[in-house]
């Protein structure tokens, strides 16, 4: 399947059956810390990237295939920004009248200023936006957006979702080292929190290859004191445990290039994952193929290797 990927583990949502509507990496955010890399060039056109019908034809043949004791959530989480697809409305409609399983939608929350965003978005049981920074500065520091996405239309738009809708409104914030793990700055973020009020706000840190080598996940001094400033929602998010889901009669190359070109994977967790279905030297020829012939590529950050997408931009770790 090219748009439907998983069951694979996950931070917030377990055991998550990823859709993703938009090619890699279409973005109007070019946040430090994403795990998929730069994002070259900005978008922020909401179009039709993908045909609707060709996702939906495979969320119907992936929710017929797996039980709701295989998948906790049905996920809409794009290698980009999801919201740029224009039929995600119908998409999430689509899935929602397949199972029982709930549907989330991972958004940088940027396009919520906009009525009929936030009308799509209505029937999902969870939206998962990020609020990373308190002020315009460090969001342009941090998100680095399109140029015309103002800070003040973030916040407005947050705001304005949490009226309207009845679902579950989760808030991650990407605690940076140095950045907005800081006293001031968790105190500007907690502000806002408490204006927008969502159900649960997860701390999160940078645990996979961040696109800039100098980004540090927060300490643990910093997480501490996130959990102290924000504890009225606060949620620590650990890094996901889990096997991801790879089936044996289908090309083991092919499966994990969808995986990574949403999830960047510790090139360990692969070959741990993988031993029981091939040799270690089988494992090691696979991904030596797929890193030879640019499908893949490792990325070494904070001493340990990830295979990410091989067309992805990283710049050589510091």
């Amino acid at each position: 399947m090219k748009y439907v990927f998983g069951p694979v583990p996950t931070h917030r949502l377990g055991r998550s059956l990823g859709i993703d509507p938009v090619p890699s990496k279409t973005c109007n955010w070019n946040c430090v810390y994403c795990q998929l890399g730069r994002t070259v060039p900005l978008q922020n056109e909401r179009r039709e990237y993908i045909p609707t019908r060709a996702i939906q034809a495979e969320i119907e043949y992936a929710l017929g295939k797996f039980t709701e004791d295989e998948v906790d959530w049905v996920t809409f989480v794009g290698s980009g920004e999801t919201t740029l697809h224009s039929g995600l409305g119908e998409l999430i409609r689509s899935a929602k009248a397949l199972t029982e399983i709930p549907v989330a939608v991972i958004t940088n929350g940027s396009l919520l200023s906009q009525p009929e965003l936030r009308e799509e978005l209505r029937p999902a049981d969870a939206v998962l936006p990020a609020l990373d920074a308190g002020n315009a500065l460090l969001y342009r520091k941090i998100n680095r957006p399109w140029p015309k996405l103002t800070f003040e239309a973030l916040v407005n738009g947050l705001q304005a979702f949490r009226q309207e809708y009845t679902g579950k409104l989760w808030i991650e914030v990407m605690l940076v080292k140095g950045l907005n793990d800081t006293e001031e700055a968790l105190h500007e973020i907690g502000a806002l929190l408490r204006c927008i009020r969502p159900a649960l706000v997860h701390l999160g840190i940078p645990d996979r290859p961040p696109a800039e080598p100098w980004v540090k996940p927060a300490d643990d001094a910093g997480i501490m004191r996130a959990m102290a400033i924000l504890s009225e929602y606060t949620h620590v998010v650990h890094p996901a445990v889990g096997e991801f889901r790879i089936s044996e009669s289908g090309n083991i190359a092919e499966q994990i290039l969808a995986i990574i070109t949403r999830h960047p994977m510790l090139e360990q967790d692969l070959v741990r994952g993988l031993g029981k279905y091939h040799s270690s030297q089988e494992i090691h020829d696979i991904l030596d193929n797929m890193v030879s012939s640019g499908s893949a590529q490792v990325v070494t950050r904070y001493g340990r290797r990830f295979l990410c997408l091989g067309t992805a931009h990283y710049p050589p770790d510091a």
